[in-house]
Order: structure tokens, then C-alpha cells, then sequence
């Protein structure tokens, strides 16, 4: 957020003095004192915002800015992947669909399997939609085999968190791939050379890993928080399959819908055009998911109106303190950025000599540290290298690689200013000290992996 008519005047060294001291502050307050997190980021926030010099008479406009902005992408998703997951729940399809599974590969290779599975799901869809779909199945999943949740649930995340920073047509590498003038077909194929790997050392191996030393029971968030009556016939796999499938679809087909426009095989301002990309933007998706599927698992299997409604009903409020927890990282987010931290970090990281597939890694990185998005991370390290790159001959398959390098450090170090942090501690029943111990040490080795795959295919470029 820019705010008009104000300057920052501060230099880059009492900046980032703030921001850390901020973080410090946030981290004591959450895990020492047992401050609630979402008082403790909307407090942290309101008192980074002083401290950096944010006029008084704007201090709130920024705030709300962040929590706004951030909900306004989250809120609808988990709401409505909520709802489809209590469907999924109660109606024993996440059961028949985890049944499915394990005759299909096996006890011993489920987290493979669910990890494979939001790989194809993840190429289309984003991270928070994606993650929350799949959440019924991972819980039905971890309840049945046991060891806990995070041997599930790591590298079914992992795999939507990979898949939503390396690949297009994800915003963060779209976005960069324009900016440095790369081949945006060249890109999906390398990230995928990128991607796959990472995902199967970093999430799925580290998810096991980790999964027998930290044993956390399986959240009872889309059960409404006590046991659940399933259907005594539950639906087959193939409708739940189908179920998963059909946002898919349409985000996909949106995703067609915007190379066929932009190629010029369609007429962008065609109103059929418009309603059909509208109806594949992510959070309509999933609402034409919730209501095909309150017929299906609901009114069709003998539930009525005011059954289905409760069910429903009962979904979202086991969500909403991690919906008003993740816009509060957000807001943290916002005030990072509004109060000029990530610029300072830009400027100091853009004055030292380095290669500049390294400058591109470590500028997103630290961009990513401050203010906590990695797309915005993303796109504002790619306009920073874009001079340098744009000065040089760089070939293709180096163009690719620097948009790859960029996205790789886009994702490093997630913490506690980045709304994905809450959204999987809260979905996994993680406490703070134990979201840094596995979320934000997969992330990094996710970041890490990818730059070094991504050095690779520069130099041997």
C-alpha cells in the first residue's frame, strides 16, 4: 500500500531494526507470554506501524488495508473448502476416497500417494484453495493409518506450496517470466525439472521425517468439531474424485481461457468470454463445488434442507479464528511493506556484487523475510534484477532459470508475517514454536533445493 503524500525518511539501517525487533517482539508475546496470535499480530502491527513513522491519520486505512486485502483472498477459499469438506466428512466420502487409495498404493506409500495427487491438483489451483480441498482426505487418511497428521499433511502441502511457486500458470512466475523477457512454455517445463525433485526431498521424505518425531493428533476442524455420523453407504471414489475434479476443471479452463486470449484465438471482451472466466476464477469454482456437492452427498442421498444447512453451518466456525488469523498476518505483512521495510532491504541486498542468479535468490529472499508474500516477494525482486538481466545476452534457458532462481528465493524462511505460515499451523493444530520447527524449515529447504537446480540449469545452459 502507498500512501499518498508521505515519504519514508528513515534509513535502511533503522528499518530494519524495527522489523526485527518487531518479529522478536511478535515470537515472544505468542510463544512465551501465551498472548493470543491474533491479538499479539494485530498489536505488533499497530505498533510497527508508530515506530516506522506511518502518519497517525493513515496508521488504521494501513491496517485494515492488509487485514482487508489478505481476506479477501483466504476467507472466501477456506469458507468454502470448509463447507465441501464437511460434505466430503459426513457424507464418507473422504473415507470411501482414502479406502480408494490404499488398495490402490498401499498403506506404506500413502503420503506418496496424497502427495501425487495435490501435485496434479496443485498445477492449476492455488495454494490455499488447494490445501483445504484436500484436507478431508489427509485427516481421513491420518485417522485410519495412524503416526499423526504431519506425516500426511507435510507433503500434501509441500506439494501444493511447490507447485504454486515454481509453475505456471501461478501469478509469481507469470509475472517475473514478463518481466525478464523469458518464455513463459519454457518456464512450466524447467519448473516442473525443479518442482518435482524438490517436492519429493524437501516435502514428502522431510514429511515422513519429521512425521515420527512430532506426532500431533488429527484436528477436528471439519467435523465441527466433535465425532462424526457417516453414511452407512458412503459414495463411491469416483464421485468424490469427480467432486475434487470439477473445480479443477474450471480453474483450468479459466487458465485456457486467458493463453486463448492473450494469443488472440478469442475475443477477450466477448461477453460469453468473460462470464466463462468468471465462472473458473478460484472462489466461484469452489462454489459451484459446494452447491453440486450439497446435492450429491446431500439432498440425493435423503438429507434434507435443513440437514445440509446445519452441516454447512457447523463447518465454518472451527475456521474463522484461522481466517481472522491469517488476515492478521496480513495486516503485519502490510504494515512491513507500506512502512518502506521491504524497500530497504531491497536497496541494501541491490548495492552488493554478486552474480546475479545469486542476487536474484537472496534479494527475493530477503524480500520474502520482510514482508511475507512470496508472489509479491516474487515480482518485486524481478523488477529489481530486470536492468541487469535485460543489460545482458542471456539465452532462454537462462531466462528460465533466473525467473526460477527468483521464485526459489521468493519462498525461503515463511514465518510469522506470511499468511500461509498461520493458514497451515492453524490447519494442523501447530502451535508457533512447532510451525517454525516444520513449515518454516521445509519452506526454506524447498527455496534452498530450488536455487540449487536452478543454478545448475544456468551454468550448464
Amino acid at each position: 500500500m502507498n500512501i499518498d503524500g508521505w515519504t519514508q525518511t528513515m534509513g535502511s539501517g533503522p528499518l530494519l531494526g524495527i522489523a526485527a525487533a518487531a518479529i522478536a517482539v511478535l515470537l515472544f508475546l505468542i510463544i512465551k507470554l501465551r498472548v493470543h496470535a491474533f491479538l499479539a499480530l494485530v498489536l505488533v502491527s499497530l505498533a510497527t506501524a508508530f515506530a516506522s513513522g506511518i502518519p497517525a491519520n493513515s496508521i488504521i486505512e494501513t491496517l485494515t488495508s492488509g487485514f482487508g486485502s489478505t481476506l479477501a483472498s483466504v476467507a472466501l477459499l477456506v469458507g468454502l473448502g470448509a463447507m465441501l469438506g464437511r460434505l466430503l466428512e459426513v457424507s464418507g466420502g473422504a473415507q470411501s476416497l482414502t479406502d480408494a487409495l490404499l488398495n490402490r498404493f498401499g498403506e506404506r506409500r500413502a503420503p506418496m500417494a496424497l502427495g501425487v495427487a495435490s501435485l496434479i491438483f496443485g498445477f492449476p489451483i492455488f495454494f490455499d484453495a488447494g490445501l483445504v480441498v484436500m484436507l478431508p482426505i489427509v485427516f481421513a487418511v491420518a485417522r485410519r493409518l495412524g503416526g499423526g497428521v504431519l506425516r500426511y499433511g507435510l507433503p500434501t502441502a509441500g506439494a501444493f506450496s511447490v507447485m504454486h511457486i515454481f509453475v505456471p500458470p501461478h501469478p509469481g512466475p507469470v509475472a517475473a517470466s514478463g518481466l525478464l523477457g523469458a518464455d513463459v512454455g519454457l518456464v512450466l517445463a524447467l519448473a516442473l525439472v525443479v518442482a518435482i525433485p524438490t517436492w519429493y526431498l524437501t516435502s514428502y521424505l522431510y514429511g515422513l521425517w519429521v512425521g515420527k518425531r512430532i506426532v500431533l493428533p488429527v484436528p477436528e476442524l471439519l467435523n465441527g468439531g466433535g465425532p462424526v455420523e457417516q453414511d452407512e453407504n458412503p459414495p463411491p471414489a469416483r464421485t468424490v474424485i469427480s467432486l475434487l475434479l470439477l473445480p479443477l476443471l474450471l480453474i483450468f479452463a479459466n487458465t485456457g481461457l486467458n493463453t486463448a486470449g492473450e494469443a488472440g484465438w478469442a475475443n477477450p471482451e466477448a461477453g460469453w468470454f468473460q462470464v466463462a472466466r468468471t465462472l473458473g476464477a478460484t472462489p466461484v469454482a469452489l462454489l459451484i463445488t459446494v452447491f453440486v456437492a450439497t446435492y450429491v452427498l446431500g439432498t440425493r442421498r435423503g438429507r434434507g434442507q435443513d440437514v445440509v444447512e446445519k452441516l454447512l453451518d457447523s463447518a465454518l466456525g472451527p475456521v474463522c479464528a484461522i481466517i481472522l488469523i491469517t488476515g492478521a498476518g496480513g495486516m503485519f505483512g502490510g504494515v512491513l511493506q507500506a512502512s518502506g521495510i521491504g524497500d530497504a532491504l531491497s536497496d541494501v541486498m541491490s548495492d552488493i556484487g554478486m552474480p546475479v542468479i545469486v542476487a536474484a535468490y537472496v534479494i527475493a529472499a530477503v524480500i520474502r523475510i520482510a514482508q511475507g508474500s512470496a508472489t509479491v516477494a516474487l515480482t518485486t525482486a524481478a523488477g529489481l534484477v530486470q536492468p541487469v538481466v535485460l543489460g545482458q545476452d542471456f539465452n532462454s534457458v537462462q531466462l528460465a532459470a533466473l525467473v526460477l532462481a527468483l521464485a526459489a528465493g521468493s519462498v525461503t524462511a515463511g514465518h510469522v508475517n506470511d499468511s500461509g505460515f498461520w493458514l497451515v499451523g492453524r490447519f494442523f493444530g501447530m502451535d508457533v514454536k512447532t510451525t517454525l520447527k516444520t513449515w518454516t524449515v521445509m519452506q526454506t529447504t524447498i527455496g534452498l533445493m530450488g536455487f540449487g537446480i536452478a543454478s545448475l540449469l544456468f551454468v550448464v545452459a
